[in-house]
């Protein structure tokens, strides 16, 4: 019986909370109880010995130390590799974290999977021939989890294929709302191009109507002191800043809402919208980025324009004033559901290591073998 092929997956641990650390995770726990495929985690955020723990805290020191660290590391883990899979964002971190690990694989003669998250993808794309460089000639395969990103890169002649994000199913359960209470909810992080602050605006004016209303805020961030601000300065009730919250408790949240809502300026492929999917909740959204490939207006939530939070309080108190109509929402999002689930994610990723790696089958083993029965 042929041995699984080996994968080591560069990406950020889960002392990054954020959307690609996230997916790193649940393709890792994924890969575990598959015999096909043996992965580990290369950590971009390596954790230094604990004398130079204080260095972290300083912000070009921290760049620096974990650059000491995270060159050696790449060289040691990726070695061992049939195929490295990289994740990938934009700008700075393009440079900090993609970069050094595409450039020791490739010393290292080992075929390279570039997986690019960005929602900032047009404008870094613009702006870095390097990134451009990279994507086209250096690595062997790109991999974006949506349509809206492989037409961005198509757009610059980089050549790209779709394997979509995943979501838990089961952690994170439907529960259908008969009677919409309006307890809203918010799980972008605290930046400004998640633009939380039109979601402030537009719970001012739903409260305006109900003031029972409530607004639960997860997620962490530089905006973070503005927006407390926005909310005293609104003289809102009920509004609850969260903090963050570990992927493994982030499902409470979304259990105990009722309406989910999201404003970003820009997005590419939301996993917290295919969380509230997932979850039975009503989903409101701004119409940017990637964000209508996998919410049709009207069809699985509903859409308004950038950063209009008068559309977004009027889609959030259509809801509330049509439970049926938002039931009926949820219900069409959830059917999509099956799209992101692991099956069809486990498909793709198949297949492009398969490709990278240069083997004449996609898949070594037969498609339903687990680790245990090997």
């Amino acid at each position: 019986m042929p041995r699984p092929l080996r994968v080591a997956i560069v990406a950020a641990s889960l002392r990054i909370l954020g959307g690609q650390a996230v997916q790193a995770a649940r393709l890792l726990e994924s890969w575990d109880r598959d015999a096909q495929i043996q992965a580990w985690l290369v950590p971009i955020n390596p954790v230094p010995p604990r004398p130079f723990d204080a260095l972290l805290r300083v912000k070009y020191v921290r760049t620096v130390v974990t650059q000491l660290l995270y060159w050696p590391l790449l060289f040691r883990e990726l070695r061992r590799a049939d195929v490295v899979h990289v994740f990938s964002a934009s700008y700075s971190s393009f440079l900090l974290s993609p970069l050094p690990a595409v450039i020791v694989a490739k010393l290292l003669r080992r075929p390279v999977i570039l997986n690019y998250h960005s929602g900032e993808a047009p404008d870094h794309l613009r702006r870095s021939a390097v990134a451009r460089r990279v994507m086209r000639s250096w690595v062997d395969l790109n991999v974006v989890p949506s349509v809206f990103l492989r037409d961005v890169l198509a757009s610059f002649r980089i050549p790209a294929r779709v394997v979509t994000n995943t979501i838990d199913m089961v952690r994170f359960g439907y529960r259908p709302r008969a009677m919409l209470r309006p307890r809203i909810l918010s799980t972008r992080n605290l930046e400004p191009l998640y633009n939380v602050a039109c979601t402030i605006r537009a719970f001012a004016r739903v409260q305006a109507r109900y003031p029972e209303a409530t607004l639960t805020i997860v997620g962490a961030g530089s905006d973070e002191p503005f927006l407390r601000g926005l909310v005293l300065e609104r003289a809102l009730r009920h509004v609850t800043f969260a903090g963050r919250v570990p992927p493994d408790e982030i499902h409470h949240y979304y259990a105990a809402a009722d309406i989910y809502v999201q404003t970003p300026r820009i997005d590419n492929m939301p996993l917290s919208v295919l969380e509230a999917f997932a979850s039975g909740l009503p989903v409101v959204s701004t119409a940017v980025g990637g964000v209508p490939a996998i919410l049709t207006d009207r069809v699985h939530g509903l859409l308004a324009p950038d950063d209009d939070d008068e559309a977004v309080a009027a889609s959030l108190m259509q809801l509330l004033e049509s439970p049926l109509y938002a039931q009926q929402l949820a219900a069409a999002a959830r059917e999509s559901c099956s799209a992101y689930e692991w099956a069809a994610a486990r498909h793709g990723w198949l297949a492009a290591y398969a490709e990278a790696a240069g083997l004449t089958a996609p898949v070594p083993f037969p498609p339903h073998i687990s680790r245990e029965s090997v």
